[in-house]
């Protein structure tokens, strides 16, 4: 979604608000929320909301009291209180949807860690906030060499400056427990101010930093996906899929979260199937199943002893197989049961939008055969063709063809006339 700020420039070259983003309208930030109540005025009386919802950089965002009763709306840059000294940041939300972002949440109004807002932001506040970011990506840098000279087992991912930049948090991923004494003491000397380290999830750096999935979309930790819930391989299990971990695996390297959004939909449907470790007990033998169809609502079953002949039935009947066998009764074999699916393979597709065929451009090859028989044939009209022509000429006699052939008797004449004169002479 697009933003004033992200439109074009002078000569239609694109302007860009280069927060890459999270820009400050708040039309293209990450995980924004829609104030749906924005067109609703408050009913007399009622007492606007006290708390607003302010976004950092990489989509952080925290809660604070509004004490001073500033008019803020959604992009307006505030100034709030950090420890130490003061932070910048941008309004993300205002009015009754905090309330219900902050009950969602479990977030409690009168709780320490809401803190407050102190003003909005003055020009000197805003350079300053600039400057320290622009700091934040060769900072980045030169730390990732230290840590590198350190052979410390870290990543550092990203780097945030406080507001007024007396603080610079480092992000990092690590496998294990690292001890960054030495790293810190070296931080402090390289950059001259106070450093803090905080370790995140692998999720939560790709969120941070975005990105772009094997679907073609953008990932859904940094665009909607607030809540990071555990995936296990049994969901990949439960979806019948392959379990290649290239696949599976997502830009953070651990499963992709989206294999949890339709697996209960899928443990739903196996609620209704038999279990795949009960066999089926038949005159003819024992059935093992070996492969089963969440959607088409099939198993296929072999015999002990015969196990590329498999026979496909439909969970109703492998039901209804499982019940006579309860009931220490047999079948007399699954072919009675498989003989029922008859598989239609043909498929009658119907024009039904007025499109053309898609090979309509498609030029079948020709043998060599039919190329020399074409070629004869063209070859045999071109000399039929000269023959007609031939033909067609005018004869002798035809008064037409004397007026033709009168230059012709004239230059003769000519000719005749000159080499007589040439004799006598």
């Amino acid at each position: 979604m697009g933003c004033s700020s992200c439109s074009s420039g002078k000569d239609g070259q694109p302007k860009g608000c280069k927060n890459n983003g999270t820009c400050g309208t708040d039309g293209c930030n990450k995980l924004t929320v829609f104030d749906w109540l924005s067109n609703m005025s408050l009913p007399s009386g009622a007492i606007p909301f006290s708390c607003v919802e302010i976004r950092f950089k990489n989509g952080r965002k925290n809660f604070f009291k509004n004490t001073e009763n500033l008019s803020l709306s959604i992009g307006d840059i505030v100034a709030t209180e950090a420890s130490p000294g003061h932070d910048v940041g941008i309004v993300s939300l205002t009015g009754e949807l905090v309330r219900i972002q902050m009950k969602k949440k479990k977030v409690d109004v009168d709780s320490e860690d809401v803190k407050k807002v102190y003003r909005k932001a003055s020009q000197k506040d805003i350079d300053i906030w600039q400057k320290s970011r622009d700091k934040e990506e060769s900072m980045k840098v030169r730390a990732r060499e230290i840590a590198i000279r350190l052979e410390l087992q870290m990543k550092i991912s990203d780097i945030e400056f406080q507001g007024d930049g007396s603080k610079a948090t480092f992000y990092y991923t690590a496998e294990e427990r690292v001890d960054f004494r030495q790293l810190i003491k070296e931080f402090a000397h390289e950059f001259s101010t106070r450093i803090e380290m905080r370790q995140v999830g692998f999720r939560q750096e790709a969120a941070r930093l975005g990105g772009i999935g094997s679907c073609g979309r953008e990932l859904c930790c940094s665009t909607w996906l607030t809540d990071f819930r555990s995936v296990n391989t049994s969901a990949a299990r439960y979806q019948q899929l392959s379990l290649n971990p290239q696949k599976l695996a997502g830009q953070c390297g651990k499963l992709k979260c989206c294999l949890n959004y339709e697996l209960d939909a899928y443990i739903d449907a196996l609620n209704s199937f038999p279990k795949t470790d009960t066999k089926l007990q038949t005159e003819k033998g024992t059935a093992v199943c070996q492969k089963i169809d969440i959607f088409k609502g099939l198993l296929w079953y072999a015999y002990e002893g015969e196990w590329m002949n498999w026979h496909k039935i439909s969970k109703d009947d492998v039901n209804e197989i499982i019940a006579a066998n309860n009931n220490d009764e047999k079948i007399a074999s699954l072919e009675e049961f498989a003989s029922d699916l008859i598989e239609d393979n043909k498929t009658d597709f119907e024009n039904v939008v007025g499109q053309d065929s898609l090979t309509r451009f498609d030029q079948p090859k020709r043998s060599k055969k039919r190329r020399n028989r074409n070629r004869r044939k063209n070859s045999n009209k071109k000399t039929s063709e000269k023959k007609a022509m031939v033909s067609n000429k005018p004869e002798a006699g035809n008064p037409e063809n004397k007026k033709r052939n009168r230059p012709n008797n004239q230059r003769n004449k000519k000719r005749r006339s000159s080499n007589k004169n040439n004799d006598k002479a």
